[in-house]
């Protein structure tokens, strides 16, 4: 299969949307495969999207400065995910593609591989790390046509939810990095950088070989779960693997060597308390005091303690409660191989594996585990420190503080070792939202147009 690299600006059609009485008009160049040797052809294509304005204004005798481009994935749960145009999301409100043109900037939507994904043979090819590979080849096929694309590829603000945040945060963290050359150059990437310039990260499930220790940490001591119309109480075999689980987490943490907004480390003794809490507590307060900013009344909230009309302090192990479980233990590494995470992780040829020795030792499937270089390339926080990976200059990191697909500890890790590379994190945990994305458009834009300095 003989592909260009080269991109069409001819080949495009003009659309309109009216939603919520906002109008946008743009040109859409779609279906465009960003690889020169494919695997598959369907999800390794990707779609521009760019405002009808931007060529108004180009007919002008003065220069037009390129917007930014905003790149959007698709990805959940890790499954395969497919280009997407300007429109309604899944609740029936208008993306965030919509309102990048609404605001004016190109939005480039990239298709990429995901787990379960079989070619004719029978052969796996969606494992990791397809999913972050496709997405890098992509940035680096606008890269490699940055003279041709209307949209300034030296601002490249990737955005995504769940397993789509974790490969923002991918993304952001792993630009350029030669752990990731071998897969480019087998499926024919350009020859480019694949690095960004901002991240924004919703819910992002990730960290994920340490992912079971840190949901333990929270929410080990609670039995009982709540997942949709899946209820039930935990296993005596599952409760005993909670408990040995989250006596893990204290010293992953602390191996870290994270600090705090104020210089502080940020560790936990044994017990599971300690400064790494506090910094959570910090955020959960702050994202209390903003909504009770709002109007909202939380006084009925029991273990929040309210003083002259402000939240300062609560009660950690009735927040807990008061959150509920969602997963049994382990969570994501699962011991009979059922979980989505278990499928990434699979080879060419084996569905499902395991990502970490913990579950490996205490297997109900006979199940072996994946190899360490493909554990590797998922986790953002095994290249934060790597100088070889050039990090995105902003990033942007939404948890809700309802959400319980995984831990807080997550993201708030997550933060804390970015911010300690000198990146600029905003990082926020909205009161009351629970495991979702592009809830906040507005303020997703504005950070955007604040971070590219436009006016």
């Amino acid at each position: 299969m003989n592909i260009s690299l080269e991109f069409n600006e001819n080949n495009y059609t003009v659309r309109e949307v009216c939603l919520e009485g906002k109008r946008i008009e743009y040109r859409a160049f779609e279906n465009i495969v960003y690889v020169g040797n494919p695997v598959d052809t369907e999800h390794q294509r990707l779609s521009i999207f760019v405002p009808e304005q931007y060529y108004r204004d180009a007919k002008g005798k003065a220069p037009v400065k390129k917007p930014p481009v905003f790149l959007p994935n698709t990805v959940g749960g890790y499954m395969p995910g497919l280009p997407e145009e300007p429109g309604l999301d899944r609740s029936g409100k208008p993306n965030a593609s919509f309102y990048a043109i609404l605001n004016g900037y190109v939005v480039v939507s990239p298709g990429a591989r995901g787990r379960g994904l079989r070619d004719e043979n029978g052969v796996f090819t969606g494992t990791a790390p397809a999913c972050i590979v496709d997405q890098k080849a992509a940035v680096r096929y606008l890269k490699y046509n940055r003279d041709r694309i209307p949209g300034d590829t030296e601002r490249i603000i990737s955005s995504g939810t769940s397993a789509g945040g974790a490969l923002s945060a991918l993304l952001g963290a792993t630009g350029n990095h030669p752990d990731y050359e071998p897969y480019l150059e087998e499926i024919g990437a350009a020859k480019e950088t694949d690095d960004v310039y901002a991240a924004s990260c919703y819910c992002p499930i990730t960290n994920l070989e340490h992912a079971d220790m840190a949901y333990e940490w929270e929410f080990g001591g609670l039995s009982d779960y709540h997942w949709g119309d899946r209820e039930g109480v935990m296993t005596e075999a599952q409760n005993m693997l909670s408990v040995m689980e989250k006596t893990l987490f204290p010293p992953y943490l602390n191996s870290l060597k994270l600090t705090g907004d104020s210089g502080e480390w940020l560790f936990l003794r044994e017990d599971g308390n300690g400064s790494f809490k506090d910094y959570i507590v910090e955020y959960i307060l702050q994202s209390a005091g903003r909504e009770m900013g709002r109007g909202t009344d939380l006084t009925a909230l029991n273990w929040l303690v309210i003083e002259d009309g402000q939240p300062t302090g609560m009660d950690w192990a009735a927040f807990i409660r008061y959150r509920t479980r969602m997963k049994t233990a382990p969570a994501f590494d699962d011991v009979f191989l059922s979980a989505p995470e278990n499928e990434l992780f699979g080879s060419p040829v084996t569905a499902r594996r395991h990502f970490t020795p913990f579950s490996l030792k205490y297997t109900k499937a006979s199940g072996e585990i994946a190899e360490e270089g493909q554990i590797k390339r998922m986790n953002p926080m095994n290249y934060i420190q790597d100088r070889a990976a050039k990090k995105a200059k902003y990033f942007r990191i939404r948890h809700g503080a309802a959400d319980r697909d995984t831990s807080l500890a997550i993201s708030a890790m997550l933060t804390a070792a970015l911010r300690g590379r000198g990146v600029a994190v905003d990082y926020q945990l909205p009161w009351g939202v629970p495991h979702a994305g592009d809830y906040d458009p507005e303020e997703l834009f504005d950070w955007i147009k604040r971070i590219c300095q436009i006016e």
